[in-house]
Formats: C-alpha cells, structure tokens, sequence
C-alpha cells in the first residue's frame, strides 16, 4: 500500500477523477466484451442455423434425384464457401481437430433437426481447404463432382471463387437413402475479434462525456474544500479576516457556520486576553511611578541605586509586554510604506548610539503595511543582531512575490536547537537570565508575530563563515 500511495494523486480531486474515470473504464470495457461475446455468438447461431438449413434441403433434393441429375446439381449447388461433392463412402476422421468440439456439436445439432429423420450424420472441423487429389478420397469420381470434369464448369456460377481463402472448415457427411455420401465443406467465417468502430466511437462518446460531467460534479464538490483551506490560512494571517458565506450544499454551509463560530470565539478570546494583560501592564506603570520617586528619597546611595535598577527592569519588562500585546492587533489600516527610508532611519538612530548598521540592496516599490508595527519588527530584528554580533548588514531583495530583508550579524551564533525556540515569550539563551545580556525574551517574539500579522514569517540560520542571520519575508499582494 505505501508503494501504491505514492502514484495516487495528492489532491482529493485528483483522487476523486481518478476514482471515477478508472471504475467507468472498467465498466465500459466489461460491458463491450459482454456485447461482442453475445454478438459473436447470435452470429454463429445464425449463420450455423442458416447452413444447417441450405444442407438439409439440398440432401432432401438429392434423396429425389438419380445418379444422373444428382451430378448435375451437385455441379451447380457446389459455391463456395459450401462446396458440394458425393463420395461412395465416408471419408476417415482427419485426426484431432483443429476447432474447439463445441461448435461442431452444436452444427450437428442444428443439422439433425433440419433433416428431421435418423439418418447418419458425420461433422469434422478442419484446419483448412484441402482439394482431393487424383489418389485421394473419391477419386476421379469426387475431381468430376467438384466440377473438374467435362462441361462441369458451365453451370452458372458453378465454382465461382474456388478455391477459398485459407480458413477454418466444416466437414459435414450426410448418408443418403441409397447409401451414398453427400459431403459439405463449409468455409466459417473467421472469428470478429475486433471491435467495430461504432462501437468504439460510442463508448469513446460516453466514457468523455462521463468524464466531463465527473469533472464538473468533482470541482462543484472540492472547491468549497478549498474555500475552507484559503479562509483557515487567511484567519493565521488576520484573525479579523472576513467570514465564510454560509450557503451552499447542507454539509457546506454547516462547516462555514462552524468556521465562522470559531473564528467569532478566537476574536473573542484574544481581544479579552489583550485587554486583560494590557490593563494590567498599563497599571503596573502607577506603582512603579510610586516606588521611584521614593526611592529617590533614600539616604543610602548603594540602595538606591538597586532600587531603581529593580525598578528599571520591571518598567523595562511592562514596556515590553505592552508592545507585545499591541503586536497581536494589526487592525490599524495600512499604507504604502517606503522600506528603504525606514531602513534608513533606523540606521541613523542605530548610528547615534554607536552601532555599525550596513545596508545592502533596494526595495523596488513601496511595501503595503501597519507603520508602526513594521517599524518596531524592523527595529527588534536590529537590537537583535546588534546586541549579539557588535554590527549588522541589512540586505534587501525585492520580487514581484515577496519583499526579503536578511539581517546578517557577526556574533557566535545560536545553537541548532535553539533555532525556533528563541521566538518563544520569554525565552533567553543566558542561563543567568540578566537583563542586560538576554532582554526580556519578547524582542524575537514581537517581530515574528508582526511579520505573520502581514502574511510573512521570520527564520533563524547560522550562516557558515560566522554570525547569526535573521530571514525577514514579507509577501507582496498578488
């Protein structure tokens, strides 16, 4: 099965034609060898029943003829593919027969019903036409039968065609009242094996029109499949995004009812959580206010000085929090944003504070997004590279499909486990958890919740030669 998984398609559409196409060929061609076998076999009932019958008369007219007159008409009845000849006696069995039993009995039993009496009745299938020669069975006597005496050939038609195509005979022997033998080799027609073209047209007409109605009634029914995927991709990207129409089939419109709950629910969720931690950060603010100002009022410096860089750390931490927080919205409007001033500015400012900020690059045409978010993304991705590798290079690529800005720094690296859990809150490689050397674990976390706020993403690697590089993607609108 797993070997036979890999040829399926990967689309349930692609599934669901293949499904159907093959399970319709099938019954298409099961139903064209039913209908050739009965045809071929309607055919021989009524071509052997037709023989059967041309011989049984012709050995009634033989039984009321004389020697005389019997030569004669067998001159004239012999055409191929029956060939008539009288023979004294019978002629021996040829051997084990070419032709399978079953339609030479069903001849003689055809033939036996046509003459209606007991007489003897011998029927021989054969490879081929085989004419008698001078030492053969019947002799002179048969060569004058088959026409191949004087004035044997000037009957009408007499061996018109003669000899036959190579091809299966029947060999019939039937014994007259006086106790002579007419013999009748009948050619059979070969066997139709090939399937006639109106047949194979009709089913070609149905198998595309099927098909074509299958395709149809497939995508009527996987589009609203994809309907669900984009809309569950889309809510990653905006959990504000516009919700499903509820219409459609039963089932379909139950599942957007459902999609739109859920969404309704998460909105719901997240705007409670952000006004919570938000209102308590915010508050947080009053109190440390508070202890500042008193602490200023402390005699002993060495105290103070703790005081306040306690005091610091936690104002430093509420700060952070807030615009964490204020990074799960995205739902100001956006606008046409020149990434290159941006750039640019932040590296004046880096520039002020004694920070080595390189750019490299151009962005082609403005980039459509939150200002400030877009700014405090770039600006982590910056204090990131800065605080961990001294200096850092900005450079730009930019397509028609996504804007790319890689933060390259020259510090020691990260290692590869820790590639994807630096974006978690909180989180910070230095085990002493010091302010100073790790932050407050949010700086990652806010820039990669900004860039999925605008459909992109953030991705670590260690570049080779040395230093940490931060992969900032943001897709352009098609």
């Amino acid at each position: 099965m797993p070997a036979l998984a890999r040829w399926l398609p990967r689309s349930l559409f692609g599934r669901l034609m293949l499904v159907l196409a093959g399970g319709l060929l099938l019954a298409q061609l099961l139903s064209a060898a039913i209908n050739l076998a009965e045809r071929d076999r309607l055919l021989v009932n009524a071509g052997g029943m037709q023989q059967a019958q041309r011989i049984a008369d012709v050995v009634k007219l033989l039984d009321s003829l004389g020697p005389p007159e019997r030569e004669r008409i067998v001159s004239v009845l012999s055409v191929p593919p029956l060939v008539l000849s009288l023979d004294d006696v019978p002629l021996p069995p040829r051997g084990a027969p070419d032709e399978p039993g079953p339609r030479a009995t069903m001849f003689t039993a055809m033939l036996r019903a046509s003459l209606g009496d007991g007489r003897e009745v011998r029927v021989e299938p054969g490879p081929a036409f085989e004419a008698p020669g001078p030492g053969g069975p019947g002799g002179p006597r048969h060569l004058s039968m088959m026409g191949g005496g004087p004035g044997m050939m000037a009957g009408p038609g007499a061996m018109a065609g003669w000899p036959p195509q190579a091809g299966r005979v029947l060999r019939t022997q039937v014994q007259l009242r006086d106790g002579h033998w007419a013999r009748f080799d009948t050619q059979l027609p070969p066997s139709a094996v090939g399937l006639p073209w109106r047949l194979a047209l009709t089913l070609a007409v149905l198998l595309a029109a099927v098909l074509v109605l299958s395709f149809v009634a497939v995508r009527w029914v996987t589009r609203p499949l994809h309907v669900l995927a984009d809309a569950a991709e889309a809510l990653g990207r905006d959990i504000n995004a516009a919700p499903l129409r509820e219409e459609g089939p039963t089932e379909i419109a139950q599942a957007a009812r459902a999609f739109n709950t859920m969404q309704r629910r998460l909105v719901r969720f997240i705007q409670d959580r952000t006004r919570v931690l938000a209102a308590m950060s915010h508050d947080l603010k009053t109190p440390i206010t508070r202890m500042r100002l008193r602490a200023e009022l402390m005699d002993d410096e060495e105290l103070r000085q703790r005081f306040e860089a306690d005091l610091k750390e936690m104002e430093t931490m509420v700060t952070h929090t807030l615009e964490f927080m204020r990074g799960l919205g995205g739902n100001e409007a956006r606008q046409a944003v020149d990434v290159m001033a941006l750039l640019e500015s932040l590296q004046s400012d880096n520039e002020e504070m004694g920070r080595t900020v390189r750019i490299e690059g151009h962005a082609s045409a403005p980039y459509a997004a939150v200002v400030s978010l877009l700014k405090r993304c770039l600006s982590n991705l910056v204090d990131n590279a800065v605080l961990y590798g001294n200096r850092v290079t900005i450079r730009v690529e930019d397509t028609a499909q996504c804007l790319t800005l890689r933060f390259l720094d020259e510090g020691p690296g990260i290692p590869e486990t820790e590639l994807e859990k630096v974006f978690e809150p909180f989180y910070r490689l230095e085990q002493s958890r010091s302010r100073e050397t790790g932050g407050t674990g949010l700086g990652l976390t806010i820039a990669r919740n900004i860039a999925q706020v605008h459909g992109g993403d953030i991705t670590l690697r260690n570049r080779p030669e040395r230093g940490l590089e931060a992969i900032l993607i943001l897709p352009r609108p098609a």
